[in-house]
């Protein structure tokens, strides 16, 4: 089964009706796409996409999605679904950390410049972030109940099978998703996913400084800020308002001052201290070992060469759990591979060459042009 599916020849974009749905902004008609007056703006040829191309896009009704506030027994989750076809699989992205659904649409523009059609798409904002509201109960948010609040996402909106893709802390949730539904679980795609080395800044965060300072370091901010309590957000803003972001946030990036405004304000408005923080010790308190070793499904992850939270050690200690895992590296991409370098990552996701599931093998970072890297993915 493939994350990236072919142009179907029909789709249907209406909603089933499951009876948890609430939308609270009006879908597409049934049956109908949205009118091309609608759609983002005609991307440029495929090989000259180049460094973040396009900026986020905020409005689910330019990628023919429905917007729904589903309640279930974990939380309310606010989830853009739609782009149905005949298959009972759906492909689900999971964002990460201070990022929202908006974070996967320069992917799925990419996809439309290239004609792939990402079908039977479920991107949620997880709880706390986006338009999601927090969970009642934070002390029972675990790594394994986030996974299971999505498998219930799928389910209700009447799928039985999933191909996950998740960036940064999405990846972690997809990997445990992967390990607590090996039969439902078609593929895992990773961008950026974090692992190993953020587990050990978070449990030693001084003994292990040095493996992510830039990671250590932005937890500790965090932590500082969320003891402001209300007075985070305003702390927060103001740091938006006196220009000081884009320094905050370049390292995550290979190129900063390329990256598009839409970008850094997605940033700023989802740069929540308390959820950081509660993602963070959630992750460290998490047994990757045990759980990961149950994955038997393909997996393919991808991160920049410049990515600042991901080590070659991941890699490893990823490949040695996971029986079925390819790896490979974006050049000229930080954390944000999906953003920074949609086709590329695209093509590195894409499941469409069988995967060599006899034995593993890690992809050497290439330099070279991003027409020859996406040439030589494969």
């Amino acid at each position: 089964m493939s994350i990236l599916l072919s142009r179907p020849a029909t789709r249907n974009h209406s909603v089933a009706s499951v009876g948890v749905l609430d939308s609270p902004t009006p879908g597409p008609r049934p049956g109908a796409r949205p009118q091309p007056a609608t759609r983002p703006k005609p991307a440029p040829p495929a090989i000259a996409l180049g460094y973040s191309p396009f900026p986020l896009d905020a409005d689910a009704h330019h990628f023919g999605l429905t917007t729904s506030a589903m309640h279930l027994k974990g939380g309310t989750v606010v989830v853009r679904h739609g782009r149905r076809s005949n298959s009972d699989t759906a492909t689900i992205l999971l964002h990460g950390a201070a990022g929202s659904w908006t974070t996967w649409t320069p992917l799925l523009q990419a996809a439309e410049a290239t004609a792939r059609d990402l079908t039977d798409l479920i991107i949620p904002d997880l709880p706390g972030w986006g338009d999601s509201p927090r969970a009642a109960d934070e002390s029972s948010v675990g790594v394994e109940s986030m996974a299971e609040l999505v498998a219930d996402v799928a389910r209700s909106l009447g799928y039985e099978r999933w191909n996950v893709v998740g960036h940064s802390m999405g990846g972690f949730i997809a990997l445990q998703l992967a390990a607590s539904e090996p039969s439902a679980t078609s593929s895992v795609g990773l961008v950026s996913a974090t692992s190993f080395s953020i587990q050990n800044s978070v449990r030693h965060p001084i003994r292990d400084f040095w493996v992510l300072p830039a990671f250590t370091a932005l937890l500790m901010t965090m932590r500082m800020l969320r003891l402001a309590g209300p007075l985070n957000r305003g702390l927060v803003r103001a740091v938006t308002c006196l220009g000081l972001l884009p320094a905050l946030v370049a390292p995550l990036f290979s190129r900063p001052r390329a990256v598009d405004p839409t970008v850094i304000a997605a940033l700023g408005a989802e740069l929540r201290p308390a959820g950081f923080v509660l993602a963070a010790d959630r992750a460290g308190a998490y047994d990757a070992g045990t759980q990961w070793a149950q994955i038997r499904c393909p997996v393919r992850s991808v991160h920049g060469d410049d990515d600042i939270f991901v080590t070659a050690d991941d890699d490893k200690r990823l490949h040695a759990l996971v029986a079925h895992c390819v790896s490979s590296t974006v050049p000229g991409a930080g954390h944000f591979g999906q953003i920074e370098r949609p086709l590329e990552v695209l093509l590195r996701l894409e499941f469409a060459v069988p995967l060599p599931i006899m034995s593993s093998r890690i992809e050497p970072a290439r330099r070279g042009s991003p027409r020859d890297n996406a040439r030589d993915a494969f």
